[in-house]
């Protein structure tokens, strides 16, 4: 070979080369960025082009696809009672994309994800269309309507466990909307969609208040105050009279921190505060304790900490940075803690098993298009915030709220209730309505299959008649019955 003929196949070589190192590039370094990609469009017509798989609550599907007249996409989402679920689902949009399970189980869903592999090959070799798997959930449904329907045209949220393994059992959230209006791509789910959006709603219904909004904990928060006392030897018997005095000065202050009426809290025992929801006891022991162990116990039932159900719930808050009057204030659940309705019902699952406090999961298993499982939750203990001993000294405590203090109206007939309510004031000098908690149990012979958080944001209740006795409670009563009414059913 000549001179200038080499040359020209050296460079005709580099070429190819450079063409490869390309391709691979592309192929296996920038595949998944550019599939993923938000402009690429053919994977969202791909994605809509077969029937996505359903979520399961109870063994029936709350989802569904219907088929469109549509040029690109041949399916789009529907859902069943979708107000209701939105919560748990979130939603699937040939538009604006997806959210929560639809999202983050959205391989399963439509098939492509490599756990399905196997079952693309055979679909392929046979010339059957490609079929997503289904997402089985812990949800409850009878559970979940009485939380809903107890909600109704209140603002507020319920969230529900079963302490024993932290399956979520109900999350819902009000006002609600429906993912089917949003699902397509035409005129209407564009006006639906703008309609929903908080510049347009200030209600913001597409806002997951179970999990992603943080309240003011207000009275429930004692339980966690009475916990922190329990277990850092501050008392040991919950009927010794405490060493409160009435009226007791908020520190470095010359403010009086006042209870609710004229209630007996001069040296109540840690029992009778928590049945009367003494201020004046709980703030000093909160003081008494000082803002590190107040954190630290609060940490232990989750605060601080993101939590992925797999749904990601923001974190509640006990602040590092507080001064002795806001930590006492802390402790009665006002000042700069604050909370989201999952984070209580965390609270009342650990008291109510034992101390032990399960990670929160609401997708149970992951379903092959053939039936085949492919995956499994197992329940995994997330900490031990207070010792089983001092847990059923809280769970005492708990009961006599419901047996015969704030709490009376989530009695049960023939069971055993624990519960704790709260009224949060919020607002600047506290101008607007207060927000109304009630955190609770309901216990059998075998252990409690249902711990509940419940609060209302807002109603069309007074404002003196704004009080977690009066318009959470009979909600988390209603969940824990449907609850207990499935359990009898099994």
């Amino acid at each position: 070979m000549n001179k200038p003929l080499r040359r020209i196949a050296i460079f005709c070589g580099l070429l190819v080369l450079a063409l490869l190192v390309r391709d691979n590039w592309l192929q296996y370094v920038q595949a998944d960025e550019l599939k993923n990609r938000d402009g690429n469009h053919r994977v969202l017509i791909a994605r809509y082009s077969q029937p996505r798989g359903n979520i399961i609550v109870d063994g029936q599907p709350i989802t569904g696809s219907a088929e469109t007249n549509g040029i690109d996409f041949k399916y789009k989402r529907t859902y069943k009672d979708g107000p209701m679920w939105a919560p748990v689902t979130g939603f699937a949009s040939q538009a604006y994309g997806a959210n929560q399970i639809e999202n983050i189980e959205d391989g399963i869903l439509t098939g492509n994800d490599d756990r399905l592999f196997f079952n693309r090959t055979i679909d392929m070799i046979t010339g059957k269309k490609q079929k997503g798997g289904d997402v089985i959930t812990t949800l409850n449904r009878k559970a979940q309507e009485a939380a809903f329907k107890g909600l109704g045209d209140k603002k507020g949220a319920v969230a529900a466990l079963d302490p024993r393994t932290g399956k979520i059992l109900a999350l819902a959230s009000t006002p609600s909307y429906d993912p089917s209006k949003i699902s397509g791509a035409t005129s209407k789910d564009k006006e639906a969609w703008l309609g929903l959006q908080p510049k347009k709603d200030k209600d913001d219904p597409m806002l997951n208040r179970a999990l992603r909004q943080t309240y003011p904990p207000g009275s429930t928060f004692k339980v966690v105050t009475a916990a922190a006392a329990l277990e850092n030897g501050k008392y040991t018997d919950i009927d010794a009279p405490t060493e409160s005095p009435v009226p007791w000065k908020l520190p470095l202050s010359t403010q009086n921190l006042p209870n609710e009426g004229n209630i007996p809290c001069k040296n109540a025992s840690l029992r009778q505060a928590l049945r009367y929801s003494c201020n004046t006891v709980f703030g000093k022991l909160g003081d008494d304790l000082g803002k590190e162990k107040m954190r630290e116990q609060a940490e232990k039932f989750g605060f601080n900490e993101t939590v992925d159900t797999p749904v990601r719930a923001y974190a509640s808050v006990y602040p590092e940075d507080m001064d002795r009057p806001g930590n006492a204030m802390s402790a009665i659940g006002q000042f700069d803690n604050r909370a989201t309705p999952l984070q209580m019902a965390m609270i009342a699952s650990a008291v109510a098993n034992d101390g032990k406090l399960m990670k929160p999961y609401m997708i149970d298993s992951l379903r092959a298009p053939n039936l085949n499982t492919i995956e499994q939750t197992d329940p995994e203990q997330m900490s031990q915030p207070l010792s089983s001993e001092n847990a059923q000294k809280l769970q005492s405590m708990m009961e006599t709220v419901v047996k015969e203090g704030t709490g009376t109206s989530a009695q049960i007939p023939g069971v055993t209730v624990g519960g704790k309510t709260g009224t949060a004031q919020h607002g600047v000098a506290n101008s607007k309505n207060p927000y109304a908690w009630f955190i609770s149990y309901a216990k059998g012979h075998d252990g409690s299959p249902v711990a509940v958080a419940v609060v209302i944001e807002g109603s069309n209740t007074l404002r003196g008649d704004i009080a977690g006795g009066k318009l959470a409670a009979p909600i988390a009563k209603n969940v824990m019955k449907a609850v207990l009414e499935t359990e009898r059913a099994k």
